[in-house]
């Protein structure tokens, strides 16, 4: 463990686990609103949409199905690999949970589920921006030492 931390890749481990505990999450609500727009499946009732833009969870389903969830599946994959990208797709992914939720709270009110994911959208953005920051570290010494001439 302690070398997980030392050699600088727990921002990566951590934002994959968070990633993917979102998608996992979201694939399945996201499934359930676009199977039954209704929202019954899920306990909801269109009711709750009367102060958003939607007739029905559909579209609202469709985004969490493909950005919250399959998005952030792959955003912890891409953490875990540490791929030149993954901060920049981290903190895109943080950004729009924290949208995705601050929409939530002006349309339907507050659930106490909106702190924990706003919490951990903020929590992914700068994760995010702290990867990026890193993997272009990693990038900047990986061309320097290949430019170095080997001395004897």
């Amino acid at each position: 463990m302690s070398s997980v931390i030392n050699n600088g890749r727990w921002p990566a481990i951590l934002l994959g686990i968070i990633q993917i505990f979102i998608g996992i999450g979201a694939v399945p609500a996201g499934i359930a609103m676009i199977v039954d727009p209704s929202g019954n499946k899920l306990g909801m009732s269109l009711e709750m949409l009367t102060n958003s833009p939607f007739s029905d969870f559909l579209i609202p389903g469709i985004f969490l199905l493909v950005v919250n969830g399959i998005g952030s599946l792959f955003g912890g994959i891409v953490s875990f690999l540490r791929y030149r990208f993954a901060g920049e797709i981290a903190s895109g992914l943080g950004f729009f949970l924290i949208m995705w939720i601050v929409a939530q709270v002006w349309w339907l009110g507050v659930h106490w589920l909106h702190f924990l994911y706003i919490t951990l959208g903020i929590v992914e953005l700068i994760l995010g921006l702290m990867l990026r920051n890193q993997l272009k570290e990693d990038i900047l010494c990986e061309k320097r030492n290949r430019a170095e001439p080997l001395t004897k």
